[in-house]
C-alpha cells in the first residue's frame, strides 16, 4: 500500500525484516507484529508521488489507475494477529472508522480471526475482507468464502474472483464482477503494470473465468437487492438484467450495505500481496466503501450524570440533561442554564482520545490520539478529564511508523501523536477549551466529559522481576513504569510476604516480549523469573462479625475510627449490578463484592441518642463509602491460608456514626485502616473454618485437521484435565459472540469454484468433506485449566504436524480439586 501510494520507493518483506510498520527489533527477528503501528498516506497518490514507477511501463499493459481521481487521506493502523496481543487490537478498534480483515487463503477463517471479528462488531465497525495468499499451493478462495458465512455469520458479497491461467494454472490476476473487467498482473513485476480485459474479450481465451464472472455478477446483484431497495429500483429500470446494472449503482449499494449495521453484508476481495497482485483494487475499495469520519459510528460519551453520543453533546442535549437531573435548581434557573449550554459547547475546540502511549528513546513519551471533534492546534492546552490535569501540546506529529513529520494541527477524524505529555495514559479523554482554567479546566460539567474508555482484560500469567543490585532498583522501577504506561494489559504488583515485584501479562509470548523490551530496549538491569500462574483463594464458610476500633497516630496526626466487618462466600446470584446511594453502597470489584452501610441500629440499653444523619465536616457519605471500600480491597490482596488474592468473597462493612466515628479524628486514612484491620480479622476467622485454591479455567478453541482430531481431544481431556464442550457445530463461538447472529444458509452463499475441487457442486463438496477424514478442518471447543495450557502451542504443533492452531480466553475461576490440589498445596507450602 505504501509503495503504490508513493510513500516508499521499495516494497518491504516480512521475511527480510524490511517492512515499514514492523520496525521493532523483536518484530523483525520473529517476523510477527507485536505492537500496532500508525501510518498516514494518500490514495490516490498526491500529484508529487503519482509518477512513481512510470518508467517501468511497457507495451501491451498499462499502469493501473485508481478508480477515484481525488486523493483521500488514509490513517492506517497495522495490528498484531497473535492472541497474546489482543489488547493492541482492542485499543486500535476503539478508534477506527473501518477495518480490513485479512484472511489466509490456505488456512481460511482461523480461531483468532473469529475473536477479532466479534470485537470489531462490538464497536459496530464497518468491515471488508481481503483473502490473501491465493498464489500458494492449497489456496481455496471459494472454501474461505463459505467459512466467512458459516463461522463469521455474515453474508459474503464476492466483489472479486481469482483468475487462474487456463482455469487451473498459476494465479495471475482477479476478475471484477462489478466493473465486468479482469486484471492480469505481470509475473515477477512490482505490481504497477496491469493488463485490463473486458469480460466479453475473455469468452474465447478464458471461458472458465468468463462464466464465473457472470455467475458472480448475478449473485452480487441478487444479494444486494435483498438489503437495498434503491438497487432494486435500478434493477427493474434495466428490465431485471443483471449485467446492465451499472458499476456505480452496485458500488453505491455496497457502500450503503457496509455502513448499515443491520445489513450483515461484507464485501470480499482477493489477491496475493507477496506477488503484488490485488493491492491497488483493495485501496480503491477502502476509499469507495469504508466510511469517512463523518459517517463513522457515533462515539459514546458521558458528561456528569448524562450518557449519550458525541453528536448529542455537540448539540447541547447532554448538558441540558445534567440541568434537568439536578433537583436543587428552579425552573427559571434550569431554563437559563439550558440557554448557556450551546455557549459552553461553542468554546469546545477539540475532543480526542489517547489510545496508545509509546516511549521513544529520543523523543520521550509519544501519546497517540484520535481526534473526534474540532481540531487540536499546536501549543494548545489539553485538559485530561480522567486525571484532572492540564498539559500543553507543544508539538504535533503525523506518524509514518517510526518516522514522523511536524504538523500545525490535527483535525477531526485524524490520528496523530503528541510528544512530551507526562501524565496521559491509554483511554484518557483530552479536550481543548477556550478560556479553560489551568487548574480546574473547563466549566462543569464539561470538565467531566469522557469518551467511552478502553476495556483492559485481566492478566493471567506473571513473572518475577528482580534488579541486579540495590543501586539499580530505581532504574528498573522507572523502566517498568514506562513499560506499563505503554501497555496497560501488563500489570505490576508486589508480593507482600516475599517483597518480589511481579509483572503480569496476557500470555507466555506477551511476557517474553515484555521482558525483552525491559532489558534490551529500556536497558533495565534486571533478571526475569520463570512464568507462573495467577491463583486465587476462596472461603468456604462465613465469618463472625468482627469489630475493630483503630486509635493511633498516622502521618503525625491522631486517627481514630471503627467499623464492623463480616465476610462470606459470594453466591453466583449476588453478581448483579452495583448500588450506590447516600447510606448504602455495594459494588463488584476484582471478583469480590464490597457492601458498605452507614446505619444506627436501635440501642437496647437506651444509652445512645438517635443519629441526626450528620457527619463530621471532613466527611461526606460518598467519601466514607470510598474509604471503607479501599480498606477492604487492601485486605483482600493476600490470602490468610495461601499467598493468593481473594476471589468470590462478599465483604459487608457496617459503621455506626454514633460509636465508630470520632469527630475530626475520623479521617479518611483512619477509616481505611479500620476497614482493613477489621476485614483481615474477619478473613482470619473465616479461614479457620476452611478455604480453597481457585484457578483460571480457560475457554480454548483448537483448529486442526480431522486426522489429528482424536489425538488433540485425548490430550485435552486425559493429559490436561479439561473437557470438550463441542465439536464444530457449537452454538457459541469464540469469545463474545452475540447470540442474535443469524445462521447463514450455505446453500444460498455464492462461492466461486476452487481450481482443484474436481468440478463438484457445493453439496458434493460438503459430502466429500464429510467423507475425507484426513483433510477436513475441525474446531474443538473445550474448558481447560490455565496451568495445563503452559507451552501448549509447541505441543499442539507436534501432535498435529504443525497444522493445529488455538486461541484461548479466560472463562472464570474454579476450585482446584483432587490430586492437582494436593500437588499445588505442596508447592505453595513447601512440604
Amino acid at each position: 500500500m505504501l509503495y503504490y501510494s508513493g510513500h516508499t520507493r521499495r516494497i518491504g518483506n516480512v521475511d527480510d525484516g524490511s517492512t515499514v510498520t514492523d520496525f521493532l527489533p523483536a518484530e523483525r527477528a520473529r517476523g510477527v507484529t507485536i505492537q500496532s503501528a500508525a501510518i498516514t498516506f494518500h490514495w490516490p497518490p498526491l500529484p508529487e508521488n503519482s509518477g512513481a514507477g512510470e518508467k517501468s511501463q511497457k507495451a501491451g499493459a498499462a499502469l493501473l489507475s485508481p478508480s477515484t481521481p481525488e486523493p483521500h487521506m488514509i490513517n492506517l493502523i497495522d495490528t498484531p494477529g497473535h492472541a497474546d496481543f489482543t489488547f493492541e487490537v482492542v485499543r486500535s478498534l476503539r478508534i477506527l472508522d473501518g477495518a480490513v480483515c485479512i484472511l489466509d487463503g490456505v488456512a481460511g477463517v482461523e480461531a483468532q480471526t473469529e475473536k477479532v471479528w466479534y470485537q470489531a462488531a462490538k464497536y459496530n465497525i464497518p468491515k471488508i475482507i481481503y483473502i490473501n495468499k491465493l498464489d500458494r499451493d492449497g489456496a481455496a478462495f471459494g472454501k474461505t468464502v463459505q467459512e466467512i458465512a458459516s463461522r463469521l455469520y455474515t453474508w459474503p458479497a464476492v466483489c472479486q474472483i481469482p483468475w487462474f491461467e487456463g482455469g487451473k494454472g498459476r494465479f495471475c490476476g482477479i476478475g471484477d464482477p462489478i466493473s465486468l473487467q479482469a486484471y492480469r498482473w505481470k509475473e515477477g513485476g512490482d505490481g504497477k503494470i496491469v493488463e485490463k480485459i473486458h469480460i466479453d474479450d475473455l469468452q474465447a481465451s478464458e471461458s472458465a473465468l468468463f462464466t464465473e464472472m457472470e455467475k458472480a455478477r448475478f449473485a452480487l446483484v441478487e444479494l444486494l437487492c435483498t438489503y437495498d431497495d434503491v438497487l432494486v429500483e435500478r434493477f427493474f429500470q434495466v428490465d431485471a438484467k443483471h449485467r446492465d446494472v451499472s458499476a456505480e449503482d452496485i458500488l453505491a449499494s455496497l457502500r450503503r450495505s457496509v455502513l448499515n449495521p443491520h445489513a450483515n453484508v461484507v464485501p470480499v476481495f482477493g489477491g496475493a500481496s507477496f506477488r503484488n497482485i490485488g493491492v491497488q483494487p483493495l485501496l480503491d475499495a477502502i476509499v469507495q466503501l469504508l466510511p469517512n469520519p463523518e459517517e463513522a459510528p457515533n462515539p459514546e460519551v458521558s458528561v456528569g450524570r448524562a450518557e449519550g453520543t458525541l453528536t448529542q453533546l455537540l448539540d447541547g442535549q447532554l448538558l441540558s440533561q445534567n440541568v434537568q437531573t439536578d433537583p436543587s435548581r428552579t425552573k427559571s434557573g434550569k431554563a437559563m442554564r439550558g440557554k448557556r449550554s450551546m455557549a459552553v459547547i461553542s468554546n469546545l475546540q477539540a475532543c480526542a482520545l489517547a489510545f496508545k502511549v509509546v516511549h521513544d528513546p529520543r523523543r520521550g513519551a509519544l501519546v497517540y490520539v484520535r481526534v473526534y471533534s474540532g481540531s487540536i492546534q499546536r501549543g494548545a492546552s489539553l485538559y485530561n478529564t480522567n486525571l484532572e490535569v492540564t498539559e500543553p501540546a507543544q508539538r504535533l506529529l503525523r506518524m509514518y511508523a517510526q518516522d514522523s513529520v511536524d504538523i500545525e494541527s490535527l483535525a477531526a477524524g485524524q490520528i496523530g501523536v503528541i510528544p512530551g505529555l507526562k501524565y496521559a495514559r491509554t483511554g484518557d479523554t483530552l479536550i481543548s477549551y477556550i478560556g479553560a482554567s489551568p487548574k480546574t479546566g473547563p466549566p462543569q460539567p464539561l470538565n467531566s466529559l469522557q469518551l467511552r474508555p478502553i476495556d483492559i482484560p485481566p492478566a493471567v500469567f506473571f513473572a518475577s522481576v528482580e534488579s541486579h543490585s540495590l543501586g539499580e532498583q530505581r532504574q528498573v522501577k522507572n523502566a517498568l513504569d514506562l513499560l506499563i504506561r505503554e501497555d496497560p494489559s501488563l500489570q505490576l504488583s508486589v508480593d507482600e510476604e516475599s517483597g518480589q515485584t511481579l509483572l503480569s501479562g496476557m500470555g507466555e509470548f506477551h511476557l517474553e516480549i515484555a521482558a525483552d523490551r525491559l532489558t534490551k530496549d529500556l536497558k533495565a538491569k534486571a533478571a526475569i523469573g520463570k512464568i507462573e500462574i495467577a491463583y486465587r483463594e476462596a472461603l468456604l464458610f462465613p465469618s463472625e462479625p468482627q469489630t475493630i476500633i483503630v486509635d493511633r497516630e498516622i502521618a503525625g496526626k491522631r486517627a481514630k475510627a471503627g467499623c464492623t466487618v463480616r465476610v462470606e462466600p459470594l453466591a453466583e446470584e449476588e453478581r448483579g449490578d452495583s448500588l450506590l446511594d447516600e447510606y448504602d453502597a455495594t459494588i463488584l470489584e476484582e471478583g469480590n463484592r464490597i457492601t458498605t452501610s452507614i446505619s444506627a441500629p436501635e440501642d437496647p440499653t437506651g444509652t445512645l441518642l438517635p443519629w441526626n444523619h450528620k457527619l463530621p465536616p471532613q466527611l461526606t457519605s460518598e467519601s466514607l463509602h470510598v474509604s471503607l471500600r479501599n480498606g477492604a480491597l487492601a485486605a483482600l490482596v493476600r490470602g490468610v491460608t495461601y499467598p493468593f488474592p481473594y476471589h468470590n468473597v462478599h465483604v459487608t462493612i457496617t459503621i455506626d456514626p454514633r460509636t465508630q466515628i470520632f469527630s475530626t479524628d475520623s479521617t479518611h486514612s483512619a477509616l481505611s485502616t479500620a476497614a482493613r484491620e477489621a476485614s483481615k480479622a474477619a478473613l482470619r476467622n473465616a479461614a479457620q473454618r476452611g478455604s480453597v485454591i481457585l484457578e483460571h479455567v480457560m475457554n480454548v478453541t483448537v483448529s486442526t485437521d480431522e486426522a489429528s482430531l482424536g489425538a488433540v481431544v485425548k490430550d485435552l481431556c486425559s493429559e490436561r484435565g479439561g473437557h470438550v464442550t463441542s465439536l464444530d457445530d457449537a452454538d457459541e463461538t469464540t469469545s463474545g459472540v452475540r447470540e442474535d447472529l443469524p445462521v447463514i444458509d450455505l446453500r444460498k452463499v455464492y462461492a466461486p469454484r476452487d481450481p482443484f475441487d474436481g468440478g463438484t457442486t457445493f453439496a458434493d463438496q460438503e459430502q466429500a468433506a464429510m467423507n475425507n477424514s484426513g483433510s477436513r478442518q475441525r474446531t474443538i471447543k473445550a474448558r481447560v485449566p490455565l496451568r495445563e495450557m503452559m507451552g501448549y502451542l509447541k505441543h499442539l504443533r507436534s501432535i498435529t504436524g504443525g497444522r493445529g492452531t488455538f486461541v484461548m480466553s479466560a472463562d472464570r475461576f474454579e476450585r482446584v480439586s483432587g490430586q492437582r490440589e494436593k500437588v499445588l498445596q505442596k508447592e505453595v507450602r513447601g512440604y
